[in-house]
């Protein structure tokens, strides 16, 4: 709760006591009575009378604090005119009014206290989010360590950050390891262990070791940067459901307005007319009770709160969503779209296996890695890293590589070939084929097949499970596309159960894909796209809904995309959906609510049948049910 909830709840509790006592102990003397129901009234609604007032003169009239003057103002001035007139006898609002007017004003204020504490809690939400903003960055200086602004700090500079401190930059670590706790980007509560070598984003918290990290983007296009930036966006875009309701707003005040003001006038005259008592009182007390009662605070309240819990929820999860209206769009999400390479799969080449060897595993691994040690294409980096030891060039003679077959070397006077079935046929040797998918890197020594290493990309460890779940959330239709061979694609689509796959492609033949099946889908259904390189970014864009991996993602991809994974974990897109559609039921919700309620109680005060403690229930009451309502769309760990 902070300063201004306090003193909002202080002045509610205050006025609220103050009724109470004026109820259980009346006093005589009317003028005592009004002045002690005037000093409740103003504690209370001295803030509602001046925005009123303030809206009057901007010209800006019609709006919900604008209702509550006029209504709480009317119930008064008929309360003192009944007094005065007929000793609070006639017609039996005298005390009600200023009960009435109190009780409207108050539980307005009760009403909007709550929705303050129901912004601020989905508001802490992102504000953890919001936490990763770094104030500073230290630069070593003679020995001493100098706070300097993130902005002042260039590529390559290196950044010192000492334990409980956040990143402020994207870098790699040149010395020593940690562990950094990632939650506030990710979502996921394990810390991560961080050494030399790799790679880390601005935004995380180094809990152990000192870090020095040599930064590789400007404080301006850091992770931490882009990610606030989204955040600090993403109201922006609004849902149609909000817009409509903003729409609705803007033509139901002033409507209800003429038609309070037409109620407390036209009955009177044409019952002056007929010959009959005006009944004056009775109409405006009507008039008023409906004015009450058409505040449509509940509708442009809620509707806006359901959809920012919604991205507040999802953003504790670790998704990013760029705006309500992308929220809207998930939810009717039927088709999903995966890119293969580093979405559906690591896009790191390892080492998968080795296969009918004739040496230990380990020694022909050694063998590989010694004779590829000169190259620097991806597969050796694989074979080096499969074997995880230094490695002794001084051991490796004779290097010779064969353009479009493999490498041939002496390690330790022992003659090694390392390549494709191509170079097996070239030197005559007889090898094995794998029964597997991805690269085979065929092994001999001294003229003799060894056996064979597998080289594959890995699939992620949640990507079959992501599948199953987005199925359990009724996506339709799944659907992989991605440049690799046929081969390849196909296998990787079988292990995962996704339904289509077209392999191949250029980036421009996934943009054509996309179309068609953006053709193929009917009009409410929507088709999702989930990539993370800059190929996919044209993709990302032309679909109804793209979904990119932030942790290693490419900026391009981040980018386009509507919403952001920020652990590139795919299990978190059926959690998204979820997410979305929970969202929309409560929005949906409140709007037949708060509408229903509505149209029964306008009806009933115009007619004389609804008091005002009615129409506060009707206005006050079905708000805060609706901003209850609302909250639970910041709740989304069990989904």
């Amino acid at each position: 709760m902070n300063k201004k909830q306090r003193k909002m709840l202080i002045r509610i509790v205050i006025s609220a006591l103050l009724m109470a006592a004026f109820m259980l102990f009346p006093v005589s003397n009317s003028y005592l009575e009004f002045a002690l129901y005037m000093a409740a009234y103003l504690i209370i609604g001295y803030d509602i009378l001046l925005k009123a007032w303030k809206g009057v003169l901007n010209k800006q009239v019609f709006d919900e604090n604008f209702l509550m003057a006029v209504a709480t103002v009317g119930a008064l001035a008929i309360a003192i005119y009944e007094r005065l007139s007929f000793a609070g006898a006639s017609a039996g609002h005298g005390e009600g009014g200023y009960t009435e007017a109190v009780a409207v004003m108050l539980f307005y204020q009760i009403g909007e206290w709550f929705q303050s504490y129901a912004v601020g809690k989905s508001r802490r939400n992102i504000s953890e989010l919001m936490d990763i903003r770094p104030d500073y960055a230290n630069i070593e200086k003679d020995g001493e360590l100098e706070k300097i602004d993130p902005d002042e700090v260039e590529i390559g500079n290196v950044i010192v950050v000492k334990p409980g401190e956040k990143i402020p930059i994207d870098g790699v670590i040149v010395e020593g390891t940690s562990t950094l706790n990632t939650s506030a980007l990710t979502g996921e509560s394990l810390p991560r262990d961080a050494k030399a070598g790799d790679e880390v984003i601005s935004g995380c918290i180094n809990m152990t070791g000192l870090l020095r990290i040599r930064t590789t983007k400007e404080f301006g296009e850091s992770t931490v940067s882009k990610i606030l930036d989204l955040v600090e966006n993403s109201s922006s875009k609004k849902s149609r459901s909000e817009n409509f309701i903003s729409k609705f707003a803007r033509y139901y005040t002033p409507a209800v307005c003429y038609s309070a003001l037409a109620l407390a006038l036209l009955p009177p005259i044409v019952r002056m007319v007929m010959g009959i008592s005006p009944a004056w009182g009775d109409w405006i007390y009507r008039a008023l009770t409906f004015l009450v009662i058409s505040c449509p605070c509940a509708l442009v309240i809620s509707i806006p709160l359901s959809f920012f819990a919604g991205i507040g929820g999802a953003s504790n999860a670790g998704v990013l969503v760029k705006g309500s209206n992308y929220l809207e769009t998930l939810s009717q999400t039927k088709y999903v779209v995966f890119d293969k390479t580093g979405t559906m799969t690591q896009g790191v080449f390892e080492v998968a296996g080795v296969h009918h060897n004739s040496v230990e595993k380990e020694k022909l691994l050694e063998y590989a890695a010694l004779a590829e040690s000169y190259s620097s294409h991806p597969i050796s980096k694989s074979l080096q890293k499969a074997y995880g030891k230094v490695i002794d060039q001084s051991r490796v003679s004779d290097v010779e590589e064969i353009s479009g077959n493999g490498v041939t070397a002496k390690v330790d006077g022992v003659s090694v070939a390392a390549g494709n079935a191509k170079l097996m046929k070239r030197m005559g040797v007889e090898y094995k084929d794998c029964h597997s998918v991805g690269t085979v890197v065929h092994m001999a020594i001294d003229g003799v097949y060894a056996g064979h290493i597998l080289i594959s990309d890995i699939i992620k460890p949640h990507a079959k499970d992501a599948i199953k779940e987005l199925k359990k959330a009724g996506v339709t239709k799944t659907v992989m596309l991605t440049g690799d061979a046929k081969n390849v694609g196909e296998q990787v689509a079988k292990e995962l159960g996704i339904g289509e796959v077209y392999t191949e492609l250029l980036p421009a033949d996934k943009v054509s894909l996309v179309e068609k099946l953006l053709e193929q889908k009917s009009g409410k259904e929507k088709l999702a796209f989930v990539g993370d390189g800059i190929n996919d970014a044209p993709v990302l864009s032309r679909a109804d809904i793209g979904i990119a991996m932030g942790a290693l993602g490419s900026d391009a991809a981040i980018e386009a995309a509507d919403i952001i994974l920020m652990d590139d974990d795919p299990l978190k897109i059926a959690k998204a959906i979820k997410i979305s559609r929970k969202c929309l039921r409560i929005v949906y919700e409140n709007i037949i609510f708060a509408i229903g309620i509505k149209l029964i109680c306008l009806i009933l005060g115009a007619l004389g049948i609804a008091n005002m403690w009615l129409a506060i229930f009707a206005d006050v009451g079905v708000m805060v049910i609706a901003v209850l309502n609302a909250i639970r769309a910041l709740f989304v760990k069990k989904l």
